[in-house]
């Protein structure tokens, strides 16, 4: 592993940058639409923007996208796995992951993460620190599962769905495609897609 690039120069970008330090990647440049104006991140160079990163795919060994919008994320990796970019994963090395799971492209998992026996994780996924994916679940692509979360055994996540923050989700409860679990819900119901539930138990967010 020699050159790896990372798209997204932001807080979540460092994280990536630093676990992929971590498990061997010997050169690590992030580009940013923000370039010229942003040149570092941290203490990593920002090269250059979506563009310049397209044109350059075959410079790298890696590509990895670190943007938390998911859809803005799921946007830009299709435009760089399209333009030949060759799309991996990055997992910290004090992450747990069972060999019976399975990891898609793109997808990062961090410190403390655990990843339990037949969990099925889409591409393009964040499974952020300290989160639990039990056995079985199914987290679908781009969907993004923050810090000590917990989805127990069975549950499914749909597409480009965000659980927040120490939320925990019922053994083999769907949340539907882009619906939002709070933060520190507790999800005993199915979620419809695109919706938004808070509270425990978790039920749909109606803003005034």
């Amino acid at each position: 592993m020699k050159r790896l690039a990372i798209l997204g120069a932001s807080g979540h970008g460092k994280v990536v940058a630093d676990a992929a330090g971590l498990v061997g990647w010997r050169e690590v440049v992030f580009f940013d639409d923000a370039w010229p104006e942003l040149t570092k991140n941290e203490s990593w160079a920002v090269v250059g923007d979506t563009a310049a990163l397209l044109e350059g795919v075959k410079g790298f060994d890696g590509v990895v996208v670190a943007i938390g919008n998911n859809r803005i994320r799921q946007l830009k990796q299709r435009e760089l796995a399209a333009s030949g970019a060759q799309i991996v994963s990055v997992i910290h090395p004090a992450a747990v992951i069972s060999e019976h799971a399975a990891v898609g492209a793109g997808t990062v998992v961090f410190a403390n993460a655990v990843l339990n026996a037949c969990a099925d994780i889409g591409e393009g996924c964040i499974v952020n620190t300290g989160a639990v994916v039990e056995h079985d679940c199914v987290l679908g692509e781009f969907a993004h599962v923050s810090p000590n979360s917990v989805l127990a055994g069975g549950a499914k996540v749909g597409p480009l769905a965000w659980i927040g923050a120490c939320a925990s989700v019922l053994q083999l409860i769907d949340v539907g495609e882009g619906a939002v679990v709070g933060m520190g819900a507790v999800v005993t119901k199915d979620v419809p897609s695109g919706i938004t539930v808070v509270g425990n138990p978790a039920r749909a967010f109606h803003s005034t």
